[in-house]
């Protein structure tokens, strides 16, 4: 037992005596089993227990050094770890005085633990304007550290407050392609991952509403080892779609960057691991394409509008190959019919689809090609019919 951390016992048991040290140290070990192994150390621990006790350790004010020596009530913070999340900002105002607020959030790692770092009106600007990179070197100096929803220490930042980028020389913190794994490491749930696998399912966003209400959007796929024979289902909640690439095909390899890994939930898979991001989850695609050429297709089916002012329809490319279109309606100057011949230039594929949207996109009926495959060319006897993400006609 360290000197600070009996002292910080002696001050606790002064002021409520008819606790005994027995009974403190089950308290920290509660805390620490609540919180998660690996997240508090015993002097964190120590912190909370005595804000649930209403008891006050503000003797002991300074905290320096690794991620995991943080506690709650810790102020003239100073630390030194890698970026691996980078969240937008957000705004909300004061219940008191309607002030709006705006705040952003990083998460910063070391060899370890990690721990987010909250931003502030002015310095929200900062990530931007220093272009910080996930696996980015920085330090964190005069933060003060605060409880988190979670009730796991966060970093928030005064005026006073600094970050800087440091030099990678003598660097003992592990980059990020040090802590990527693969998807056949995964074999527990965890916090802040960095993973890598292939795309193994028709990538799809689709629209939800959000928890304070706002509708929102996310992504769901299934991430592979190399070999196909392990699919993790994929969720990235509040995607940013920035983020992604317009072309997002199936397995193209991807490293995610600032994920937690969770128990799957049988109802929509195998009940393996389930891997899930969020806004601030960073994407790096290798060898993908990057440009969206101008596509011709044969338009086989029509489905009716969807409700958000889009119609979907099914069409097939010179190779055969089948792709879902969801069109604005916006840009159909005639309705479609089955049969036509379409040029078009996607806003985003995401593997058997494509998305054409007003703003970026463009679709125009042309004169029907030869080599085209006719619509009798593409049926398939029930005995030939396999599991398949395409469809059958």
């Amino acid at each position: 037992m360290s000197a600070d951390f009996k002292t910080m016992i002696e001050s606790l048991l002064s002021q409520k005596p008819e606790i005994s040290v027995e009974q403190v140290r089950d308290l920290i070990d509660e805390k620490k089993r609540k919180i998660g192994a690996g997240y508090l150390t015993d002097q964190g621990a120590l912190f909370l227990v005595a804000a649930d006790l209403g008891v006050s350790l503000g003797n002991v004010k300074r905290a320096n050094g690794a991620i995991k020596d943080l506690f709650v009530g810790a102020k003239d913070v100073s630390v030194v770890g890698r970026i691996m999340n980078i969240y937008p900002t957000r705004k909300f105002l004061r219940k008191d005085t309607k002030e709006e607020i705006r705040n952003r959030t990083l998460t910063i790692y070391d060899h370890e633990s990690a721990v987010r770092v909250k931003l502030w009106d002015d310095q929200i600007s900062l990530p931007d304007e220093a272009r910080f990179r996930p696996g980015e070197l920085v330090k964190i100096s005069r933060g003060y550290v605060k409880s988190g929803f979670d009730g796991r220490p966060v970093i928030n930042l005064s005026s006073s407050s600094q970050i800087e980028v440091l030099e990678e020389e003598n660097a003992s913190i592990p980059n990020i392609d040090f802590i990527t794994i693969k998807v056949d490491d995964v074999h527990e749930t965890r916090q802040n991952v960095v993973i890598t696998g292939f795309v193994g399912s028709s990538p799809r966003i689709s629209q939800y509403n959000n928890p304070p209400g706002e509708m929102t959007k996310l992504l769901q796929l299934q991430l592979s080892n190399e070999t196909k024979t392990r699919n993790l289902r994929t969720v990235i909640w509040n995607v940013d779609e920035s983020k992604i690439p317009k072309i997002f095909d199936m397995n193209a390899k991807v490293r995610l960057i600032g994920v937690r890994i969770k128990q799957g939930n049988p109802q929509y898979g195998t009940g393996d691991f389930e891997i899930h991001g969020d806004e601030g989850t960073a994407f790096e695609f290798f060898g993908t394409k990057t440009d969206i050429e101008i596509m011709t297709l044969r338009v086989i089916s029509l489905g009716g509008e969807t409700g958000k002012g889009n119609v979907a329809c099914l069409a097939v490319d010179k190779s055969g190959k089948f792709v879902h279109l969801t069109i604005d309606t916006a840009l159909l100057s005639t309705p479609l019919i089955s049969d036509s011949i379409i040029e078009c230039v996607p806003s985003r594929i995401f593997g058997n689809s494509m998305l054409l949207y007003k703003d970026d996109s463009y679709i125009r009926v042309i004169e029907d090609e030869e080599s085209f495959p006719k619509m009798s060319l593409l049926e398939s006897k029930i005995k030939d019919v396999e599991i398949s993400d395409s469809p059958y006609i």
